[in-house]
């Protein structure tokens, strides 16, 4: 497994997560998918920290625990008005360990002079210890997450030696500001791939990489810089203990 001068590694844990599978929310009950979607672990990690410069990448999840699923009756609102019942199924006591990396969105050329590796590689360390920028959920709100800094592949994990192949399941979306082939510019692009599991753990493939891509809508991608009035990173941690390298 490839491990990049950026890479960053870190724990989530918490004592439910629902990764819902897509085909179960038509009739408004939802059932998780047995392990997190790489678009959850991103999710999890642009909580962690993200800026509009990078993109994050995720490289390897490893399943620390049993999978286990819970059911639970929901009241959830319904949308002409008033409450309705349902049952969802979550997965009860997860812990996975992530790793991960950036690189450079080169959609935004705008932002090019907040291109510092060792300043966004140092923050989001120091997110990943003090436990993120914002809430984590792994999976949806109601399942609250907490995270922590891990050496990927130290301790003992359930499925040491365990080697499983899931069916097709969702992976990603690819928006627009995302996007690395031509073919997938404008578009809001939906991917679906088929994970192995190796040893407990399971290296993602990129999105733009997936064999099944099916682009649900055009879109157009937000604009950030000083022009539009909306983005201070250019200027934020200029100098200081952030430009250091750390290797």
């Amino acid at each position: 497994m490839k491990k990049h001068r950026n890479t960053v590694e870190f724990c989530v844990h918490g004592n439910y997560a629902l990764f819902s599978d897509v085909l179960t929310r038509a009739g408004g009950e939802k059932y998780s998918y047995p392990i997190p979607t790489y678009e959850a672990l991103k999710g999890i990690l642009q909580s962690i920290y993200w800026k509009p410069t990078i993109i994050w990448y995720i490289d390897a999840v490893r399943i620390m625990k049993p999978i286990k699923t819970v059911r639970k009756g929901i009241r959830p609102i319904k949308y002409d008005g008033g409450n309705d019942l349902a049952y969802y199924n979550y997965l009860e006591d997860v812990c996975y360990q992530v790793r991960a990396h950036f690189e450079w969105n080169m959609n935004r050329p705008e932002l090019e002079q907040d291109r510092n590796e060792n300043k966004h590689h140092n923050i989001a360390k120091r997110m990943i210890e003090r436990g993120g920028r914002r809430d984590i959920f792994i999976g949806t709100r109601e399942c609250q997450g907490y995270v922590e800094p891990c050496d990927f592949e130290k301790g003992e994990g359930s499925y040491k030696g365990v080697d499983m192949t899931f069916p097709l399941m969702y992976e990603a979306v690819i928006y627009p500001d995302e996007a690395e082939k031509e073919e997938d510019m404008g578009y809001m692009t939906v991917c679906l791939w088929q994970p192995e599991m190796k040893d407990g753990i399971i290296e993602f493939i990129r999105p733009s990489e997936s064999p099944f891509k099916r682009h649900v809508k055009k879109m157009e991608m937000k604009k950030f810089g000083r022009e539009e009035n909306n983005f201070i990173g250019l200027e934020e941690f200029a100098g200081g203990e952030f430009d250091g390298v750390d290797e």
